[in-house]
């Protein structure tokens, strides 16, 4: 298959259930090969499965009860490779943030990185071991050729660009030097943010708006956190990277919205 067109979008739904009348008409006008979801906030034997297959779509995905969980969309056929992290630490108690796979020749880690709460919080450690992990993992299982794509909710917006107001925002657990500088040892290691590489330098540019600051999509008063990156062999070959805002304005949204690239491969 050369010369093939590919396009990929993350988005976290905050509650697949609920956001279905976003989702479904959104995939619906937007020719996607992938889609990666997070926050599905559902235990696996109800995941709305069928609404998908219905609609020709197959999909995977991994929850678990009220939180976290993350799921894959995609009208080709998809192979799982792993759930979690594939090493000794990965258990069936291990939350559900983490889907990797691979579709039409490419491999797709969807991941739903923890958010950290507070600095002095053990979820904030969490966060960091969680980057320290990815790290690893590219180390071990991959290398710089790998045809292969790390997308999802990674609360970290890693340049002051990529946060409104951020002079003020220097303690927070998704913008604290600490986790800017693990997120950045994985951009070092090889990943390329396919979004910068298409918009560099451009502002006001977010995926995330917080619910309690009133219309907040239109004051700009938001955070770009959700990312799509890839190696090298991949992001050579990316044709568009945008963020769609009008999901984020339609009624009962997420607080994210969708991130998409499109790769002529």
């Amino acid at each position: 298959m050369r010369d093939r067109s590919f396009t990929i979008a993350t988005f976290n739904a905050n509650g697949i259930r609920a956001r279905l009348h976003i989702i479904l008409p959104w995939l619906e006008l937007n020719d996607v090969d992938c889609l990666c979801i997070q926050e599905t906030k559902v235990q696996d034997k109800d995941y709305p499965e069928n609404v998908f297959k219905d609609r020709g779509l197959n999909v995977v995905f991994r929850g678990q009860k009220a939180y976290n969980g993350v799921a894959i969309v995609s009208p080709h056929p998809i192979e799982t490779l792993f759930l979690g992290f594939p090493d000794s630490r990965q258990n069936q108690e291990e939350e559900a943030r983490q889907i990797c796979v691979r579709i039409a020749g490419l491999t797709i880690i969807n991941s739903y990185v923890p958010q950290g709460r507070s600095l002095n919080s053990p979820a904030f450690q969490m966060k960091l071991q969680w980057f320290s992990r990815i790290l690893d993992l590219l180390r071990q299982d991959f290398g710089l050729s790998s045809r292969l794509i790390w997308c999802g909710d990674m609360n970290v917006a890693p340049e002051p660009i990529d946060v409104y107001a951020p002079e003020l925002k220097e303690n927070h657990v998704c913008f604290h030097q600490s986790v800017r500088t693990a997120f950045k040892k994985i951009l070092k290691w090889g990943m390329i943010d396919c979004f910068r590489l298409v918009h560099p330098g451009e502002p006001e540019q977010y995926s995330f708006f917080d619910y309690r600051i009133p219309r907040s999509v239109e004051r700009k008063l938001g955070w770009r956190i959700d990312h799509i990156l890839a190696t090298a062999p991949v992001a050579s070959c990316v044709k568009d990277s945008y963020i769609d805002l009008e999901p984020r304005k339609k009624d009962k949204p997420s607080d994210h919205t969708f991130v998409i690239a499109r790769f002529q491969l």
